[in-house]
């Protein structure tokens, strides 16, 4: 058997995935240099709640745009500044793992650019639904952070990708879907036992846009669309 000896021990990560990891790493370095008092100075130890201040998205800031009529960019901007700050190490290093492992598998069929608009569509549209639909559930939401509902985005691509493998197989398509059902079956037991914010309205909103957009980000996909549209 022939082994190529030059070749990369790990199967390579498409730029746009690293473009996206590198500022939540470079946001939790700062503010953990900070935590700990090697940065900053006495300020530093408040700089993740500063960065959660400044950058997470509140559900309550859309609802008074909306009735104020006025937009303003920094209030916008954190439509896709929250999914770079984190609560916590443990919280930015499973988003960065799922960031990875399945930014790779989708990068492998997108292209990078789409790739990236998974990425940020699945965040921006979450934002808007959290915005919307967690105030049903709680008089003052709990400000939206960390890239879980952008790395649901990526769940719901991986889950289009399999979705049509199965399909083109002959097989029952609705496996696909056995992913995104446990990840929201372990967010329900946590719920249960300790208690669970709005998170998981963001969670699949993501997971839904991801899916939904694949239609047209997949190789080809915008031309099957038109054509089935002009078939109508």
């Amino acid at each position: 058997m022939h082994h190529d000896h030059n070749a990369a021990p790990f199967n390579p990560v498409p730029w746009s995935v690293w473009l996206l990891l590198l500022p939540i790493a470079a946001m939790e370095v700062v503010v953990d240099l900070g935590a700990s008092g090697m940065a900053g100075g006495p300020d530093g130890v408040g700089w993740r709640l500063q960065a959660i201040q400044d950058f997470s998205f509140f559900a309550q800031l859309q609802h008074a745009m909306l009735s104020a009529g006025q937009f303003p960019f920094e209030a916008m901007a954190r439509y896709v500044t929250y999914p770079f700050v984190h609560a916590s190490p443990t919280h930015t290093i499973f988003v960065a793992v799922f960031l990875l492992a399945l930014g790779k598998f989708v990068g492998e069929v997108f292209r990078p650019w789409a790739v990236l608009v998974v990425f940020f569509a699945s965040a921006i549209v979450a934002a808007v639904v959290y915005g919307f639909a967690a105030p049903l559930f709680a008089a003052s939401p709990m400000p939206l952070i960390g890239g879980y509902p952008a790395d649901y985005g990526l769940i719901g691509a991986f889950t289009f990708l399999l979705w049509t493998r199965l399909g083109a197989q002959g097989q029952s398509q609705w496996g696909a879907f056995s992913l995104i059902g446990m990840l929201m079956g372990i967010q329900l037991i946590f719920g249960v036992f300790f208690g669970a914010g709005q998170d998981w309205i963001a969670d699949l909103a993501g997971f839904a846009t991801g899916f939904l957009i694949s239609f047209v980000l997949v190789p080809g996909g915008w031309q099957r669309a038109l054509n089935r549209l002009r078939r109508r």
